[in-house]
């Protein structure tokens, strides 16, 4: 068996990276790809590797050197014009070499699982391709297979088709190939095409054209194999990397251990790009849009793509429509995240905060004191304040392992500090803690009487029982507390974060209407505008979504209990917080789900406010389904 890699392309995508080397010299992790891929063919038992250079083909000879000598015999095919053909050309220039043995086919631009060479080899097929489920992340050549797993046709870019995705396998790019296959139908294949069709094509088109030659004379005869098979890998990693995007990508799923919740938290999101990922982060309803409401969407697609969204004054009058409260009194935002840094960078004065809490609205509050907010901030257990700086933020922290409080503990607590603003998450994030409607009132009604601006973000409350009667977004509620602002994030209870969806409530009119000046006046796209017009016709399906919620709830949290090293804490929100108890780290849990289960939970150990002595996880709350992979991976580390 000897291995053929083809190595002369440009790698035009990468940009910069690509400037002085060629592409299999770009490091994944610190590691260049033909680093990676060389010692992973030194473990084969291969006679000799082929690698076929043309771009910086003299660095890259220089690179590799000799440092492989003592486990590889290595090779170098030169392809001198690289820039006018493609990888076609690049193996007929070793269409003799080809003939001579069993050939492992390579391209240069892979990074993948140490166990994918071993199950292609220990396969018995002499002819074989590694291919992936179709995902939306992938591009290149595709393949239809039939249930022996014979290739039945190879699927070009210019014959894709969505419709039939689902039944598209997408070639990682690695095959195998015996002596005779190559010898009497590939190379004799590949001249005859280069020469009919020319050199700027891809060496895939050759096995297209045998493999529907074959599927008919299979038909003719009633022969049951095929002339190439497939090899499906599974759940085993690997990427390929044409551009920056990618590298990014690839780096977080070939993370070292102790790299990898950097890379995956650090994208702040996206993650629909890992899609066989299970993610317990991010906080939304599974429920909700339910079938119809995303037909609906669906079948509006094209004119939502093309056309502009209204501006703010027509989508002020439908998210007034969509959440029942008056124009004056409400600004819808790009997310909530928009209309928190506006909110927060506007606010001045000696503002309350409890901990732990979403670290957005604190890391926001007045940017421009950001000097003076550094020197000023106490996060201690008691909340001392430096009663110095006007624009110190004070801190409250629950004196419990739970982190529970009540309006009462606030009140107790912030009455003699002399605050502006207090900032109330409720539900909290990530205690889950929750104060009851009439005792928010209570609390709304003291800093009214303080002249403090109370703000709540009730961006979870639709998960709390009897969620119908506690948001406090009505005319009435803002109207009798007009010191009061109600942030709500659409995104997680309504189930639609990558529509960027929020608003901002106050009787206020100074306030909001200081708000819509700062944001953009197209500051929503026509998806978001749309969502917050049809939503009314389908507020019962939210309703049922919010029920069958808070029963899975339920039902997930009598499951975690029964995980001997979580200790459980309650909630009304749509994510657990736990203490994690040995023998584990919150790291480690978090390191193995995601590496042995490709399920990404939160580590909030050394988050603000949180007993920096104790480990903590949040753990997001999905459908039965997915809960119940998540139980089961984490009862296999019961020990």
């Amino acid at each position: 068996m000897q291995a053929i890699i083809l190595a002369a392309g440009m790698g035009r995508r990468l940009g910069e990276l690509t400037r002085d080397n060629t592409k299999c010299m770009v490091p994944v992790n610190g590691t260049p790809l033909i680093d990676r891929l060389l010692t992973q063919l030194s473990r084969q038992q291969l006679q000799r590797v082929i690698i076929v250079v043309g771009y910086k083909g003299k660095q890259l000879r220089e690179y590799i050197g000799q440092r492989y000598d003592r486990q590889l015999r290595i090779e170098y095919a030169e392809n001198p014009i690289y820039d006018k053909t493609n990888n076609i050309y690049s193996l007929s220039l070793v269409k003799d070499r080809l003939q001579e043995d069993d050939t492992l086919l390579i391209e240069s631009d892979l990074i993948l699982s140490d166990r994918l060479f071993g199950m292609l080899l220990d396969n018995p097929c002499p002819n074989l391709a590694l291919v992936a489920k179709y995902e939306s992340w992938m591009d290149g050549t595709m393949v239809q297979i039939d249930d022996e797993r014979n290739i039945v046709n190879f699927i070009s870019k210019a014959a894709f088709n969505y419709a039939d995705a689902q039944s598209y396998y997408k070639t990682v790019n690695i095959y195998k190939f015996s002596k005779a296959f190559l010898s009497e139908k590939y190379v004799p294949f590949l001249e005859a095409y280069t020469k009919a069709v020319g050199l700027n094509e891809y060496y895939e088109n050759v096995l297209r054209i045998l493999s529907l030659l074959n599927s008919h004379e299979r038909l003719r005869v009633g022969a049951s194999a095929g002339i190439l098979k497939a090899l499906p890998i599974g759940q085993e990693k690997w990427y390929e990397i044409d551009d920056k995007q990618d590298l990014d990508i690839a780096e977080a799923i070939f993370a070292d251990e102790k790299d990898v919740i950097r890379k995956y938290y650090g994208r702040y999101g996206g993650f629909w790009r890992f899609p066989q990922m299970l993610d317990f982060c991010y906080l939304v309803n599974p429920y909700f849009p339910t079938r119809q409401m995303k037909d609906e969407l669906r079948a509006n697609f094209d004119t939502l793509l093309t056309e502009y969204p209204s501006g703010m004054k027509v989508n002020t009058l439908i998210a007034s429509k969509c959440f029942g409260v008056s124009e004056d009194y409400i600004v819808p935002g790009n997310g909530a995240a928009e209309l928190i840094k506006v909110l927060m960078e506007g606010t001045e004065g000696r503002t309350g905060f409890v901990r732990p809490t979403f670290e957005e609205y604190p890391n926001r509050w007045n940017s421009e004191s950001h000097h003076a907010r550094m020197n000023g901030r106490v996060v201690t257990e008691e909340g001392e304040v430096n009663r110095n700086d006007k624009d110190s933020q004070v801190t409250f922290v629950p004196q419990n392992e739970d982190y529970r409080y009540t309006a009462d503990d606030l009140m107790a607590f912030f009455g003699d500090k002399n605050i502006q603003q207090l900032m109330l998450i409720n539900p909290d994030n990530p205690s889950g803690n929750f104060i009851p409607k009439a005792d928010v009132l209570r609390l709304a009604q003291w800093c009214e009487m303080r002249g403090i601006r109370l703000i709540v973000d009730e961006s979870f409350v639709d998960f709390s029982r009897d969620y119908a009667n506690n948001s406090l977004l009505s005319d009435t509620t803002l109207e009798h507390y007009p010191r009061m602002a109600v942030m709500k994030s659409i995104s997680k209870s309504y189930g639609v974060p990558g529509l960027r969806l929020g608003i901002l409530a106050s009787a206020d009119k100074q306030l909001i209407a200081r708000i819509k000046k700062e944001v953009s006046i197209w500051n929503l796209n026509s998806f978001a505008e749309f969502f917050m017009q049809i939503y009314n016709k389908h507020e019962q399906g939210y309703r049922n979504a919010c029920a069958k919620f808070v029963a899975e709830r339920d039902s997930f949290e009598r499951q975690l209990r029964s995980i001997p090293f979580l200790r459980v804490m309650p909630t009304e929100a749509n994510y657990f917080l736990c203490e994690v108890l040995p023998p584990y780290t919150a790291s480690e849990i978090v390191i193995r789900m995601l590496k042995q289960h490709n399920i990404l939970t939160r580590d909030c150990s050394g988050k603000p406010g949180l007993d920096p002595e104790k480990q903590y996880m949040r753990i997001a709350v999905r459908n039965h389904e997915d809960n119940l992979r998540l139980v089961e991976g984490l009862k296999e580390l019961i020990v």
